[in-house]
Parts: C-alpha cells; structure tokens; sequence
C-alpha cells in the first residue's frame, strides 16, 4: 500500500465533491457496476478494505494506483454540469490541448461543415483517436476539406455521460491508427437508478442564439438484488441562429474601409454591382437595373453608377441554427457471481442550417470564369437594342446547406472471471448516414438559356416564378454514409509478484470493418461553350469519397512495479490493413517515486496513422484558389485574360500512398507537497514522417510556364486561349491534376500544467482552484528539399486550419465554492495572441496574409491579440429532488479579437475557432432538474 499512497492521495483530492470545470491529472474510481472500466480483483483481498481497481485510457490493465506513466486527464460529469456547457464538442474542444486543426460548430465554408472536431496537439482532427467506452467510433461521412476523417462529436450524447478522459499522448500500442496526439474516451454511464430530468432555455444579450434542451435519464433494478440493472436516456437541444447584423463592427459588415481596409464590393465586372446593374454598350458606364434596395446608389466618375451592397450585414451568420438529439439505452445482467453482460442501443441526429450570404452572382469564378456576361439586344431586361453586360446578384434565390447527420451505434459485451484471467467481449455496430441539401446555387446551362431565352427578369425580380428560378438553380441532394463494425477481445491477469507488486498482464485482439461512401458534391456537367466536362454548379468545388477495408490487430501489455518506488510499462500491437499492409508500434513507459509526495514519469512510443479513404480508395477533391498568372505571362496577354482567377486543384486518392509514422515522448513530473496542493507538468515532443499532402503544385506551374517536364505526380491543364491578337501564346493554366504523396514531416514539442488546490473554511466553506495550460514550443513543418516552415505563434498552417492558426498558449482556470446548497464556479479561458502570417501559403514574416487597398498589411500590425472568456454558474438544490442551475456566459461581454483572414466562418472578421463565445457575447442560461 505504500506505493500507492501519492496516487491515492491525489485521487482523494480529484474525488473532492467539489471541483469547477476543472481538468485533473488523475481518473476518477468509476461505478461498481462499471464493467467496461472497472473490476474487483484479488490482490487487495487479504486487506480489510477491497480497493476498487480501474482501467484508465491509455492502459489496458486495472489498478488501484490512478496515475500511470501517461498524462491523463479527466473531466466528470458534475464538472460538465459546472461549465455550463452543453454539447460535447464544447466541453471537449475547451481542454487546452487542443489547438491547429479543430473544427468548430461554427465552421460553415468547408467540406465537412455542420460537424465538429478535437484536434490534440494541434495534428488536425485526423490523429486524435476518439473513442466511446474504451470502443471505436465511426467517422463524420464527409472528409474534412475532402481529406481528413474524424468523428463528429455532435452525435454523442451528452446526457448519458459518466466522464470523458483525455490521453495526452501517443497510444497505438493499445488503439493502433489514429492515436498519434491522443485519445479522447467518452465514458458512458454504466447504471442507473431513479429518474433524472432537465430543462433549460437560454438566451444572448445582443439578440439571437435562443436555446432550449431537455434531458430525460431513467432506470431501475440493482445488480446484486435484481441482477439486472437497465436504464435509458433521451437528449434534445435546439439553438436559433446569430445574424451578423445583430453584432457589432467589424462582424457585422464585410465594408473595413473606415479602418484602412477593403470597402464593399467594388466595379461591376471586378466583383462587384450585386444589387443589378448594366453597362451601357455607347458610353460604356454602368447604371442599375432595377431601384436600390441593398444600399445606397454609389457614382464613380468614369465607371458609372450601382448599387452598394454589404453581403455580411443582409446575411451573414455569428451561428447557424442547429438542433441536435438522441436516445441512449442499456441494460446490464449479472449471470453469476463473475459475469455480466450488457447490450446497449442509441440514436443521434444533429442537423445545421448554414445558409450562403447573398452573392451568388453571375460574376463568379467557378467553375467558370462569368465575368462580364452580355444580355443580348432582344432580352427584355437590356434596355439598349444591343448587347450589354451586366453584374447581378439573384437575390430572389436564396443559396445555401442543409446538413442532417446520424448516427446509429449497437454494443454487446460479456465479461467475467475465468481461471485467475478477466475478459471482455464486445462487438460494435456503428452506421451514420449523413443528408446534405444544396439549394440556389447556379448552374451555368440554366443561366446561359435564361439569358437567352429571356426567361429570367433582371429589373423585376418578384415578377419571376418559382419554376424560372428553379431552371436556374435546381439545387442537389446527397446522402453520405461511414460504417465500422468492431470486434475487440481482451483478456488481462496477474502474473507474479515483484517486489514493488505483482506483475500484471494484457493481451486483446481485434477485428474491425471500415467503409465510407460519400458521393459527389458538384456534378459533372459538360460546358455548353467548350464542350468539355465541368463542374455544374457555379461557386462550388468538389468531393467525393469511396472505400473499404478489413483490420486485425493484436497487441500485449505488461506492467511490472519492479520496485515500490518504480513502475515499468511496456506494450506494443501489431495491426494489417487490407489495403495499407502491416504495422506494429511499441511502447515504454515508467513511473518513479523517489518521495511519497513526488513521481516522475515517461514514455516513449511509436505511433501511425493510416490514410483515410479520401487519400487512398476511390476518391478526389476539387477546390479552387484565386490566382494571379506572374507579370513575365501578363506582358504576352489582355488585360481581361490577367485579371486574378478561380485556379482548380483537382487532387486524386493514391492507392500506393503509405501510412504516416510518428515517435512520441513525454516526460513528467507530480507533486503532492501537502494535503491541499497538488501539480503536474509534462513535456510531449511529436515527430511525424511520411505526412500525406498534395503534390508541389508550385514547382507544377514553375515548369509549365518554363515549358519544360512536369514536377512527379501533377499535371497542369491549359485555360481556353486568350483574345485575337493573342490567341496563339501560351494558355493561362486552368486546373492543377495531383495526388496525394508522403512528402513532408514535422515536429511539434510543448508542456501541459495542472495545478490543483482546494481549502476549507469555516462556517463549511469548501474551495477549488484549479488552472490548466498547454504551451507549445514549436510546430514546424519540413519539406524534401530541406525547407523548414514554422507556425507555431501565427496563422498557419493556414490551410489545415481553417484560417485558425496555431496559437502558442491556451489555459484555463477554474474557480469554485461550495457552501451548503448553493455551489459557484467560475472559469476563465484564455488563447494567446498570433501573428497573421502563414508561411504554407506563401507569407513570412512582416508578410500579412490579408493586405490593404494600397498593399500595406492589414492589419497594420499583422497580429491578431488574445482571447479571454471568463464564465460564471451556479446552483441552488432547493432540496434533496430538486435543483435549480443558472449561467452568464462571457460574463464582461469582451468582443473578438479582430482577424480579417480567417475563414472558417462567413468573412465576419474575427476567429470562431478560439472566439466563437465572445462574438455571440454575454449569454443567459436557466435550468432546472429533477431527480427521484
């Protein structure tokens, strides 16, 4: 018992009854009828007193000692309930470790919008494992940017949550593909007794944002007694939309000018008259089409007039409406005195309403560059006699997604006691179907046959029906759906005894199928011009995914306490792919105790992750980037022909692609310096090689403007050619063809802080400070030929991000007092500042990524500052059954930091991945529960 007394002692200190939204060090003792994590074993049969053991993420072995070699970090249910948060996703992406790659509910401008994930270490969603009781999870159908898959964390049901547990470390000896940066476990209730209600409304202080949820927990029948235990849970949450215009500047307009940034849209034919206007074809000067209505009429001397136009401010969006729900169920039967077995079902759907701002203009770049479309002479709306062109925005046509994902999950276990081994079967049905709806975007056929045909009225758009505009725009509907079907076996014993303890050991097999199969976004369509193939709806890129395997995986632990003050951990799985091959990563680890109240801990592994469906089945992705053709091209062209473009980057799945490999190592250090103070620091140091990315695209067009062969593995398609005289020179390039290839490799190093303390005072005052942190050192990238990109500190990776960046610290700090019924916790949460510069997309230092009209940086600083939300609840039981629960959240109503070159939202100039509290702004919430 000895050596355990620093680890009890700490898991005394987390078991406190009180504790803010606080992320400790140390798993709590679960349940007793917690099977998937707990059992009752012999060594501590001859005490007086059995000590529960348990299994914490990360390790596949019980035990009484709760810290292992591995930094953990758990968050329970009451600390859930203390933050004031509703969803898992908020609650999981508020742990400091996670950074570079999240993916926010707020996202809305990428492939995987409507979905949200945990990016550890900042290694983007796809090398964070997340798992439910210890058990895989299938994937979000839709790639995130048509390339990573993740689990959305939308479809977990917050209701039926006992804890979550958060490895900060690498764990493929265990769990194999995917584990790299960590693992975030999802722990289930495994019982219940009574019933349990909850209702709550909410509301922001600057309009819009109006939530509801309910929650409804049941069970009955006790294990022991009854030998059944069964219960079930239902969840339901709605949350209004934020429209920009219900914010202040600079979210609710896309017009910076007053600040030394861009105005609204400008010329018509560059971007801009979206209201409607026309050229006249003698005087060669604009004019409106139809009355202003979006904003006032603007003049410029020699360009004419049109109508201004604020898109963000009509129609952008803070947040999308959503609406999440679910239904979790078990049951638990205890066969005999050393098996049980449970089955347990659920249910979820999350669906978001992520409408478009208005500008689903003729000018758009793409697929096809419609700058400067002419209505001819006989077209009603030309009011000249002869061919004119216009710019129009069809604001009668509303654009945007609708996306409504669920997810179906079926568990069975049985496990029990057989001559001196502990086994788990269990086997796992997961399916989710995801349905996105795509409405008012154009199609090129549909716009080029209403002009013609007249059909379309541009000066009177209410006159147009609703068949006019569905020719136009038709809109397209697709279900995507991702499966994974687990079988997991394990088995752990005690062996014999060392002089620290006995010996322990963990053996477990796998079989799992994966299969994901996303279909595509954009159409084919051929080009009623050209006659070639295209995209058919403008101002959309393009995905689609397709593929299957089969996995068997099979790996042993072994934990050996060869001295009282010194624990060693080893483990290692070997995993085949159908498709990828073999793979097998170890794992050392070591826990010393050189005082009661100190232990330094370690570990060393490898790690991998195997390419998803979208880099190696039978999938590709076209997106688009504007581009500038180099100034020796423009001397040979029209001045139309150098106009910056929409470049495509159609990048292809390689079957040949090989899976990533990374090399872990932690090393840390507890203290328990006395009863009330505890703390914890860990390094993590991450290499990664073998990272899949798209082929050098800029070494491509490099040699097709030298003419001269093509960079390996990318090609570069032609534009049609330029105007008389200069049809003969070389054709701008019009899409980039690659695939994905294992290039680049990468380093990241940090540490993460914990400290905890807690008091009491008189009068039965009980308080909890704990604070959190994770610091990040470096984050870089380096390529084949040796050049290295740093971007911790700033904006990049600027495309693997979203725009995010990777901020260098991120903290929280967690305060609460519990006095008789009444229990406060305040948390304040902090994000530091980054520079706007991102070097993956060609910006250094003193190099903005967003400039000024006149091309100086913008901002003029280049940084974007710090984010701070403090957050304040409280409860008040009024008795033993009832409770009642209130929150301000963003209690000093602190707006965003300003970021123009964000874009994971809908250009509202700030950052939702770090700053989404603060643009919704000071926020009420009002609960009550009830428990029998």
């Amino acid at each position: 018992m000895k050596r355990n007394k620093l680890a009890l002692s700490l898991a005394g200190l987390l078991f406190a009854p009180a504790c803010g939204i606080a992320f400790a060090q140390s798993a709590p003792a679960p349940a007793p009828q917690d099977q998937q994590t707990a059992q009752q074993t012999g060594p501590a049969a001859s005490n007086a007193k059995q000590l529960q053991t348990i299994t914490v993420t990360g390790s596949a072995l019980p035990r009484v000692d709760t810290e292992t070699p591995s930094p953990v970090t758990v968050i329970t249910a009451q600390q859930i309930a203390r933050s004031g948060f509703t969803t898992i996703s908020d609650v999981v992406r508020s742990v400091s470790a996670d950074n570079s790659g999240s993916i926010p509910n707020a996202f809305s401008n990428g492939f995987a919008a409507g979905a949200s994930g945990v990016a550890l270490r900042g290694l983007t969603v796809n090398s964070t494992l997340v798992l439910i009781d210890g058990h895989r999870v299938t994937s979000y159908p839709v790639s995130d940017d048509g390339e990573r898959s993740f689990v959305d964390l939308n479809t977990i049901p917050l209701a039926s949550v006992e804890r979550i547990e958060v490895l900060k470390d690498g764990a493929s000896s265990i769990y194999g593909a995917d584990a790299i940066a960590g693992v975030v476990n999802i722990i289930l209730k495994p019982g219940f007794k009574g019933v349990e209600a909850t209702g709550d409304v909410g509301t922001s202080q600057h309009g819009g944002g109006f939530t509801r949820k309910a929650t409804l927990l049941a069970g009955g029948g006790d294990l022991d007694t009854d030998h059944y235990n069964g219960y079930f849970s239902v969840q339901y949450q709605k949350d209004n939309d934020i429209m920009a215009r219900q914010r202040g500047f600079p979210i609710n307009t896309s017009d910076l000018s007053s600040i030394g940034g861009s105005g609204l849209p400008g010329a018509p034919g560059r971007g801009g008259g979206p209201n409607g206007a026309i050229q006249n074809p003698t005087t060669g000067l604009w004019q409106p089409l139809q009355p202003c209505t979006t904003g006032p009429l603007v003049t410029v001397a020699g360009a004419g007039s049109w109508c201004s136009f604020d898109p963000t401010k009509l129609e952008g969006q803070v947040q999308p409406a959503m609406e999440q729900g679910g239904i979790y169920s078990r049951i638990t039967i205890k066969l005999n005195d050393t098996t049980k077995a449970y089955l347990s079902a659920s249910f979820n759907q999350s669906r978001l309403w992520a409408p478009t701002p208005v500008g689903n203009a003729i000018q758009t770049s793409t697929p096809i560059n419609t700058n400067n479309i002419m209505l001819p002479a006989n077209n009603p709306s030309n009011p000249f006699g002869a061919p004119a062109a216009i710019s129009y925005n069809f604001g009668d046509i509303p654009s945007g997604f609708n996306y409504n994902n669920h997810a179906a999950r079926l568990v069975g276990d049985v496990s029990g006691t057989v001559a001196d081994w502990n086994y788990d079967v269990t086997g796992v049905i997961n399916h989710a179907w995801l349905n996105t709806t795509q409405y008012g975007f154009l199609t090129y056929s549909g716009l080029i046959n209403a002009i013609n045909n007249g059909t379309y009225n541009f000066v009177n758009p209410s006159a147009n029906s609703s068949l006019v505009r569905q020719s136009i725009a038709p809109g397209y509907a697709k279900t995507s759906t991702s499966d994974l079907d687990v079988l997991d076996l394990t088995a752990n014993r005690e062996l014999w005894d060392l002089a620290g303890g006995p010996m322990g050991l963990a053996l477990g097999a796998q079989v799992r199928h994966e299969a994901q199969n996303d279909p595509t976004l954009n159409p084919t369509t051929i080009n009623p011009l050209t006659g070639q193939p295209t995209l058919e709806f403008q101002g959309l890129g393009n995905a689609h995914t397709i593929g299957r395997r089969n996995v068997e995986g099979m790996y042993a632990e072994f934990d050996m306490p060869l001295l009282e003050s010194l624990e060693l951990d080893a483990s290692g799985r070997f995993d085949h792919y159908s498709d990828v091959g073999n793979n097998f990563s170890p794992k050392l680890g070591f826990k010393w105790k050189p005082l009661d109240w100190v232990a330094v801990r370690g570990t060393y592994s490898k790690g991998f992750r195997a390419p998803s469906f979208a880099e190696n089945g039978s999938s590709a992705a076209q997106g688009f980037v504007t581009y500038q053709t180099p100034t020796s091209f423009q001397a040979n062209h029209s001045a139309a022909y150098n106009l910056p473009y929409a470049l495509a980057e159609f990048t292809q799945a390689n079957p040949k692609i090989k899976p990533e490999k990374a090399t872990n190592f932690t090393f840390g250090l507890v203290v328990q310096p006395t009863s009330w103070l505890s703390a914890s620091v860990d390094y993590y140091n991450i290499k990664k090689s073998n990272l899949i990315v798209q082929a050098n695209t800029n070494a491509a067009l490099a040699a097709y403007y030298a003419g001269t062969p093509q960079a390996p593995g990318v090609s570069v398609i032609p534009d049609v050619p330029d105007v008389a005289p200069f049809q003969n020179n070389q054709p701008r390039p019009a899409e980039l063809i690659g695939e994905y290839i294992n290039a680049n490799s990468l380093k990241t190093t940090g540490v993460d802080l914990d400290l905890q303390a807690h008091f009491d005072f008189s009068n039965n005052i009980h308080y909890i400070s704990e604070l959190t942190g994770t610091q990040i050192f470096e984050w870089k990238v380096q390529f084949p030929d040796g050049t290295v990109q740093t971007y911790v500190g700033t904006q990049g990776p600027y495309n693997l991000s979203s725009g995010a960046g990777t901020p260098r610290t991120r903290a929280s700090w967690a305060n609460t007092i519990e006095y008789g019924p009444v229990t406060v916790t305040g948390t304040l949460y902090f994000t530091s500042s980054y520079a706007d510069i991102g070097e993956d997309v060609g910006v250094g230092p003193g190099m903005c990524i967003t400039t000024s009209p006149n091309g100086n940086n913008f901002p003029l600083a280049c940084r974007t500052g710090p984010t701070y939300d403090f957050d304040l609840t409280a409860s008040y039981a009024i008795n033993d059954h009832i409770s009642v629960t209130g929150s301000i959240m963003n209690v000093f109503d602190r707006a965003p930091p300003f970021d123009p070159a964000n874009y994971s939202g809908t250009g509202l100039n700030y950052n939702p991945t770090w700053s989404q509290a603060n643009a919704i702004g000071r926020f009420y919430n009002l609960g009550v529960k009830v428990r029998f």
